[in-house]
């Protein structure tokens, strides 16, 4: 896990930001300064709007760096799908029983290009090198558009740096 992660609870949800795939589209601070608020530290008050509108900005973050769950595990079985940030437990996905057709194809890979920001795609992907070497497997991940991520191909949010319009 990364030191850098954090966790916020109140009385219903617990939230838990990744910096690390944070890319700064800015949808909770804007939709809701009550709560995300990155002038302030710690820069998320969980006091400061309901569980549920919490959750409702929660989902819209297209990076999975704020995800959400119940604090009451049998409500965390409930949840439906379209609470797309909630926590989920699932085993990796297995690539090599795809290529061995032993598995169905996954669900269509969604990609989203972000306004003014990366390419974000969810779906069970394997990113691999021009040499051949696996990069990546991950059931989601950003792509830098801008072209100045110090993480290259991922974004690192600099595209808020650059001022980039596209």
């Amino acid at each position: 896990m990364d030191e850098n992660n954090r966790t916020y609870s109140n009385k219903d949800i617990t939230v838990y930001w990744k910096p690390g795939k944070c890319i700064h589209s800015s949808i909770c601070y804007t939709k809701l300064i009550e709560v995300f608020n990155p002038i302030k530290r710690p820069w998320v008050n969980l006091e400061g709007a309901t569980s549920e509108k919490i959750i409702e900005i929660v989902n819209k973050c297209p990076t999975e760096a704020l995800m959400w769950k119940w604090n009451e595990d049998k409500k965390n079985d409930e949840v439906s799908k379209s609470n797309s940030n909630h926590i989920k437990i699932r085993r990796p996905y297995d690539f090599a029983e795809l290529d061995n057709k032993k598995k169905e194809a996954p669900d269509l890979v969604e990609v989203k290009v972000m306004k003014n920001g990366p390419l974000v795609i969810r779906g069970e992907i394997k990113l691999i090198s021009p040499d051949g070497k696996q990069i990546k497997t991950a059931e989601f991940t950003s792509f830098c558009r801008c072209g100045a991520s110090k993480k290259m191909p991922f974004c690192d949010g600099a595209h808020k740096r650059t001022g980039m319009k596209r």
